[in-house]
């Protein structure tokens, strides 16, 4: 284990057994604003904490922007959220929270700092090991000239793969490593265990010829290897930053059609065929990608009382 030096600043879950309460973290605009809150009984109909207002600002990074936030519960009930807060910085940003109402200060990790050709670090998000009690954080990142065979000018030079480190304690992190080369630009990797398994969805991000659409892949370690995309599960739109739930025996994946500037989901029983139910949920409007992840009653009163309105 290495130990990254971290400066200090001023992502799906099972069901819920507590009735289907459900949280949904998510940005606005470019992520200036910070983070964002809504809140469901049904996993279908959102409805924004904070008349729809950041709970939080950003202050991580130099560009100090709050941009695809994942957050889930550690086995001890601590929430832990990461997000990207650069379009181009090497790091990305961490913070803590018993409750969800306050946040420890503000970390910036540097995960990619010891890559000279490294362009950014986007979308990271958390995945706990329950068999190793370790958590894993992952992001996309271009390095510039690595994987010369998918790179293309149309995708402005950007060629992603997905990264990792290992940690127990958010303080001591592995070296930093690759965890999913597909053989194409992917971005938006969203991993939950199941069934001794793992499950990933995945966005290729190719746009030439056009692609954008989002995928599964498994593994039987949280760590991999995984297996190419097993299955297409959006249609013929843009679409990034799937997160899900398992609500009643059923897996619903929610994304960003970012093109149309809304909101989708699609729907599986057992992860091969889906169904795009886009028009079954809704989100406040404004609603940029983010994380879903089952809370219990005593979260979402907390988060009413400090948070009112609708």
């Amino acid at each position: 284990m290495i130990l990254l030096t971290i400066v200090m600043c001023g992502c799906a879950s099972p069901k819920s057994d507590d009735g289907g309460i459900y949280l949904f973290s998510y940005f606005t605009g470019n992520g200036e604003s910070g983070l964002h809150l809504a809140w469901s009984e049904d996993g279908y109909h959102w409805q924004a904490l904070n008349r729809g207002r950041s709970i939080l600002a950003p202050t991580a990074g130099v560009d100090k922007l709050m941009r695809d936030p994942c957050i889930i519960q550690g086995p001890d009930g601590t929430y832990h959220m990461v997000w990207t807060v650069s379009w181009s910085e090497k790091g990305i940003g961490y913070a803590w929270s018993e409750d969800l109402v306050n946040w420890s200060e503000q970390l910036y990790i540097p995960v990619m700092a010891h890559e000279p050709h490294a362009r950014n670090c986007w979308a990271p998000e958390i995945t706990y090991d329950a068999g190793n009690d370790e958590f894993m954080i992952y992001w996309a990142t271009t390095i510039t000239g690595a994987y010369p065979e998918t790179f293309t000018e149309a995708d402005a030079g950007y060629n992603h793969r997905i990264y990792y480190v290992m940690t127990r304690d958010f303080k001591d992190f592995s070296d930093t490593r690759l965890l999913y080369e597909p053989g194409f630009n992917v971005i938006d990797a969203s991993i939950v265990p199941y069934e001794g398994d793992f499950v990933m969805f995945l966005k290729d991000e190719t746009k030439t010829p056009p692609a954008k659409s989002l995928h599964v892949a498994t593994a039987e370690h949280l760590t991999g290897p995984y297996t190419g995309p097993l299955v297409q599960i959006t249609g013929d739109y843009w679409a990034e930053g799937p997160t899900s739930l398992r609500i009643d025996g059923d897996w619903i994946v929610y994304f960003d059609k970012y093109m149309d500037h809304e909101m989708g989901a699609v729907m599986s029983t057992d992860l091969q065929g889906w169904t795009d139910i886009s028009h079954q949920v809704s989100f406040p409007e404004g609603t940029r990608h983010g994380s879903a992840l089952p809370i219990d009653r005593e979260a979402l009163m907390g988060l009413k009382k400090a948070f009112p309105g609708q």
